[in-house]
């Protein structure tokens, strides 16, 4: 049978964008929790997440988390090439650290230019200063040795650190596996008396979904890398709105 094609005698209408807003991800190969933590917080709310990946090896370390700055700029190229986005996030936070924030934006804006570029450990920076903290505790699924510079990262931001727990792993697959209720659980040991807020690091982990339990447990505010991106990307777009738990979600951005 013969069947018999024609063209529409119209064009179709067409939407400026799909979605409103639009969100690149520049994550790692390895990563196992960032999409879902975003869509669960950032799609809901109606933005498009757009993810591209780049390639990493562990062991996580300085030099291994290093080794990925040549490919910023060709991981955010690929997310919608010549269409603009809202913003970009860089998925990782101790590779954040050692790259630098702004060697980060920097190979980000070669690929798309102006493009407001936002990295975990700047957004809980944004995040600590916008709940009034300046004593902290922090919480790190890694080595001493790649915790170190996060240490000075968070104590050149002007925070007192209290208490700084590392939990060893070298593995970001590993630190993905990490439950709930036990992020909860080492929550409780990790916050120092007297610390007004906990951070919890790493992309990889699982504790955006549990920040709630978290402070309900320990009585002291709680922010981790994605749930501080997801809460910095909302408040750039203008949403103020409360994507998950958590007291941060409830305020606007900060500087």
């Amino acid at each position: 049978m013969t069947v018999s094609l024609h063209l529409a005698e119209t064009a179709p209408r067409l939407d400026d964008r799909p979605l409103p807003r639009r969100i690149g991800l520049v994550a790692l190969a390895t990563d196992h929790t960032s999409e879902p933590d975003y869509h669960r917080m950032l799609a809901a709310r109606g933005l498009g997440l757009y993810v591209s990946r780049i390639p990493y090896v562990n062991p996580v370390t300085p030099e291994t988390l290093r080794a990925m700055a040549p490919d910023l700029t060709a991981g955010a190229a690929l997310i919608l090439p010549d269409e603009t986005l809202d913003a970009v996030i860089y998925g990782c936070t101790s590779a954040s650290v050692v790259i630098g924030d702004a060697a980060v934006t920097a190979a980000v804006q070669r690929a798309k230019p102006g493009v407001p570029v936002i990295t975990p450990p700047s957004a809980a920076v944004a995040g600590l200063r916008a709940l009034g903290a300046r004593r902290i505790s922090v919480l790190t699924p890694y080595t001493v040795e790649t915790s170190r510079p996060m240490a000075t990262y968070f104590e050149a931001a002007g925070f007192a650190i209290d208490r700084f727990t590392c939990l060893g792993l070298e593995d970001d697959r590993e630190m993905a596996r990490i439950a709930p209720d036990e992020i909860v659980r080492l929550s409780r040991t990790a916050l120092a008396p007297g610390s007004d807020a906990l951070f919890i690091s790493c992309t990889a982990v699982r504790a955006a979904g549990v920040i709630g339990q978290i402070e309900a447990a320990t009585g002291a505010a709680a922010v981790s890398s994605n749930y501080a991106v997801a809460w910095q990307v909302l408040r750039l777009c203008g949403d103020a709105g409360a994507a998950a738990a958590g007291r941060l979600m409830t305020l606007p951005g900060g500087p």
